[in-house]
């Protein structure tokens, strides 16, 4: 979804192969689930949102099912179940409490499920709701939005000679540092920094040590599977196997489609995940070199349920986005505005403008600062088909509950 100014553009191409840097779901887009924090203070203040009239904002209009954004709500208030009530949580430099936040929710959802019309559930958000908008990147409320999905891959449990590209759990030595802030290996008592995308796929040196969860048949779909960090991998006999975000090797996400717009592999007018893979599939002898230049490398988990977000619940198509943790408020009610396709095919139609009301329950790699924010889209092949093209501006407003 993004826009062309060369500011713009080094932002969105730092993203365009993703997402959230592993989402899921960053996934890669992602980062290993929060425990209970203890402490009053669970968030800080942030000057990215500004408070504004209601009437400020367009339309309330929301374009998806009133059942996936309940789903939605319900999911954030499971995250917020592991904080007492009283914790205090910030919605820009507005303090509020963890209970606050909650009301926000569930007030919105009784509003949005209840038998109104859909004019008088808008007068009832405006009159019940403070909106606090982001400024964006410009000061000035200009947000770029992508998208990142989950994607389907074809595999099995051993390797054949038709699958032969393997997931690796998380490597025992494997130790995370500073904080979290740094990824290594300990090896005999000593740090050592972890192994880059090279060594692992080039050299193989995970390779025979029974890391291996699964096995794949395309190692194209398996980078991007890394970028959005959580799928399905479909087995043989039909079953479906969930596969998430573990952990990384600690190297920081470097966008592929950077590389290849500097190289002169492909025009800024053309970039998108669609055409990176066409590129990568008529260029068979450059794969290597290219996916080596983003020297981060996402290790797997197999889960039970769906794809799981930074927070430690599950993400909802359509409804999940993914921001920057240290500048919005994690598991926070949100409505955005930019445009998205309509596809026929698999082919754009046109763009058309919407808004739709989302919670904020991931994080991502790529995903830094007031004017970025990744949208779940989803599975599957028409989610993969938005995903990859959404690079749109657009605007951002939370909700919370007045006083």
């Amino acid at each position: 979804m993004l826009k062309l100014k060369a500011v713009v553009w080094s932002c969105l191409l730092l993203v365009l192969v993703w997402g959230c840097g592993g989402r899921a779901v960053q996934s890669s887009k992602r980062t290993v689930p929060e425990q209970r924090i203890a402490g009053k203070f669970i968030s800080q203040p942030s000057s990215s949102l500004e408070r504004v009239p209601s009437g400020s904002i367009p339309s309330l209009a929301d374009d998806l099912d009133v059942a996936s954004l309940s789903l939605a709500i319900e999911r954030s208030l499971q995250y917020f179940s592991r904080f007492d009530d009283r914790d205090v949580y910030y919605v820009g430099a507005r303090p509020s409490t963890v209970g606050e936040t909650e009301e926000t929710l569930k007030a919105f959802r009784d509003i949005v499920s209840g038998p109104d019309s859909a004019q008088i559930k808008q007068q009832k958000i405006r009159d019940t709701f403070d909106f606090y908008k982001s400024r964006g990147d410009d000061n000035k409320g200009r947000v770029i939005f992508t998208g990142y999905y989950e994607p389907v891959l074809n595999g099995s449990l051993i390797k054949t000679t038709q699958y032969q590209y393997p997931l690796y759990r998380t490597p025992e030595e494997t130790v995370v540092l500073n904080a979290g802030k740094s990824v290594g290996r300990m090896v005999k008592g000593e740090t050592l920094p972890h192994y880059k995308r090279a060594e692992i796929d080039g050299a193989k040196l995970l390779a025979g040590r029974n890391l291996e969860i699964v096995w794949v048949d395309d190692l194209i779909d398996l980078f991007f599977l890394q970028i959005q960090g959580s799928g399905k991998v479909r087995l043989p006999d039909g079953k479906l196997v969930q596969v998430g975000y573990a952990q990384s090797n600690g190297y920081p996400y470097r966008s592929i489609a950077n590389y290849m717009l500097d190289k002169g592999l492909l025009s800024k007018s053309e970039i998108s995940q669609q055409a990176i893979k066409k590129y990568l599939r008529a260029h068979p002898d450059e794969v290597e070199r290219i996916f080596n230049y983003n020297e981060r490398y996402v290790f797997f988990r197999l889960l039970e349920k769906g794809a799981i977000g930074s927070l430690g619940i599950p993400v909802t198509g359509g409804r999940t986005i993914a921001s920057d943790p240290a500048v919005f408020p994690k598991g926070a009610l949100a409505l955005i505005r930019t445009r998205k396709p309509l596809l026929d095919n698999g082919e754009v139609v046109k763009w058309i403008t919407f808004s739709r009301f989302v919670v904020n329950q991931d994080t991502g790699a790529a995903i830094n600062g007031a004017g970025r924010i990744d949208l779940f889209c989803g599975g599957g092949a028409e989610a993969a088909d938005i995903a990859g093209r959404l690079k749109e501006e657009g605007e951002l407003v939370f909700l919370l509950k007045k006083k």
